[in-house]
């Protein structure tokens, strides 16, 4: 049995993608057969399985029979669940400096469903309990917190370009995701309507460009490493714009944010997985919308 766990809000939107569900418990949705590929899913459990019991300390020896760290996901029954969860091993904190090292040790994940049965799952597809990411955040230098977007993908997979690179950052006021490529040793080509924050506009290695990131055609900027995107804007609109520069050959590496207006574009959402070696992901630090990346590399 496999477990998905959405995050807050978009229960609906995991259920729409998955097949063979069998129950859902709070946002946790179990399926019949095998792992599926999903963009919804904050946390997998991949060995899920329903264990019923008479005590608290009969439940908290059964989840240490199969692994050391537990985190808990409490939708109801939530006292008993936590004193279930205090007879465990108490795990350390696991927030991130930008580009750290990741955990080595894994974290199972449990729920309680009723006052006598758990569902538990030693191995997860995350090192981080329930796939919540936590940085130490940098609180006085970038102007949104739009940048844990970038520290998300870059740190936890590695998704990152190269000191040197070339890279535009398109919708880029008031310039977080700025910040973070220009950190990382990239020059920068910042593109939006509306200026930068005036601490990001005078750092090194940024041009920036005053204007719509729709009129600016790919022969205009010339070749460049990375394609960066967090614009507002519809989904299509955001994929003609890739493909515009996909078919130019002057960009092959692309890192988006999907961004939905209302209901959650499906049909969109689904041209963009079908583009050759794109991943798509809800990531821990996006809201109602998804985050792309399209790499040179055939690796996910």
């Amino acid at each position: 049995m496999i477990a998905y766990l959405a995050p807050e809000k978009f229960l609906p939107e995991l259920q729409a993608e998955l097949k063979n569900i069998v129950a859902v418990h709070g946002n946790l949705v179990l399926t019949d057969g095998p792992i599926q590929t999903s963009v919804w899913a904050q946390n997998i459990w991949t060995n899920a399985e329903i264990i019923p019991f008479e005590s608290v300390t009969q439940a908290a020896k059964a989840l240490k029979s199969r692994g050391l760290l537990w985190a808990l996901y409490s939708f109801d029954n939530h006292r008993r669940a936590q004193l279930i969860q205090d007879q465990l091993p108490k795990p350390r904190p696991r927030v991130m400096d930008f580009l750290s090292p990741l955990p080595k040790d894994p974290i199972g994940a449990w729920t309680l469903i009723d006052k006598n049965t758990l569902i538990a799952s030693s191995e997860t597809n995350s090192l981080f309990p329930l796939g919540a990411v936590a940085f130490n955040e940098d609180k006085t230098t970038p102007p949104s917190r739009a940048y844990l977007k970038l520290w998300e993908l870059f740190t936890v997979y590695g998704v990152r370009p190269e000191k040197g690179q070339k890279v535009v950052d398109f919708g880029s006021c008031p310039g977080g995701w700025t910040w973070v490529l220009q950190q990382m040793g990239c020059d920068v080509i910042s593109i939006d309507r509306a200026p930068l924050d005036e601490k990001i506009a005078r750092l090194p290695r940024i041009q920036f460009m005053k204007t719509n990131a729709f009129n600016v055609k790919p022969s205009t900027i010339g070749a460049i490493d990375w394609f960066f995107s967090d614009i507002i804007c519809y989904p299509a609109k955001l994929l003609e714009l890739v493909l515009e520069w996909q078919s130019s050959g002057l960009c092959q590496n692309f890192v988006c944010t999907i961004k939905f207006q209302g209901g959650t574009d499906f049909e969109t959402l689904k041209k963009f997985q079908a583009l050759e070696n794109a991943q798509v992901l809800h990531l821990h630090h996006n809201k109602h919308e998804v985050t792309v990346w399209i790499r040179k590399s055939s690796k996910k």
